[in-house]
């Protein structure tokens, strides 16, 4: 029963870092703004000239470093695998629509991809329960800014609906999967 039990957390953590990943893409595909922490690391990484996932990986290790040191008990598995993973795989979902399948992101399919973004942000977090730092964004505004970057891909409608509908959305797929899943250790 244990080893089913770990297992079922194993696939939730991988699904939840590959839906966070599908939801950065969407949002940067949608090109109407993303996820405050996203933001910042957009920002930064165009302002250095640096690829998002190698900037996101050194973000995420300099907080692994300060979360090693304050609260290390939250250190597992899906903190590594998140810290390593979500923005390489962004930036390859973006590569193969942009480059690779080229795929034309008219209005109707921006919007499409605003609202997976939305919808995979919530249902990702909530299977991960993923932590978000929302003053972020303003760093990655100032980052954009500073490498005269087109700051609607930082900021915008998307930032606006992952702001109002990620909590309630995180906490409807919570439900849902409570209620489907059977949690016992």
């Amino acid at each position: 029963m244990k080893k089913n039990f770990e297992l079922l957390r194993c696939f939730l953590m991988i699904s939840g870092i590959l839906l966070i990943s599908i939801c950065v893409a969407c949002y940067r595909l949608s090109g109407f703004g993303v996820d405050s922490f996203t933001g910042m690391n957009l920002g930064i990484s165009g302002f250095l000239g640096m690829s998002f996932g190698t900037w996101q990986l050194i973000v995420n290790f300099v907080i692994l470093i300060v979360v090693f040191f304050t609260v290390r008990h939250c250190i597992g598995l899906g903190t590594v695998v998140n810290m390593v993973c979500v923005g390489y795989i962004a930036d390859f979902l973006c590569w193969l629509v942009d480059d690779v399948i080229c795929i034309e992101m008219t209005l109707p399919l921006r919007i499409l991809a605003l609202l997976l973004a939305t919808l995979f942000a919530s249902l990702g977090v909530a299977l991960y329960m993923k932590a978000d730092i929302i003053t972020a964004l303003l760093i990655g505004i100032l980052f954009c800014l500073a490498s005269k970057g087109n700051i609607w891909m930082i900021a915008g409608i998307g930032t606006v609906c992952n702001s109002l509908f990620n909590g309630p959305l995180i906490q409807f797929f919570r439900n849902l999967i409570d209620k489907k899943l059977i949690f016992t250790k």
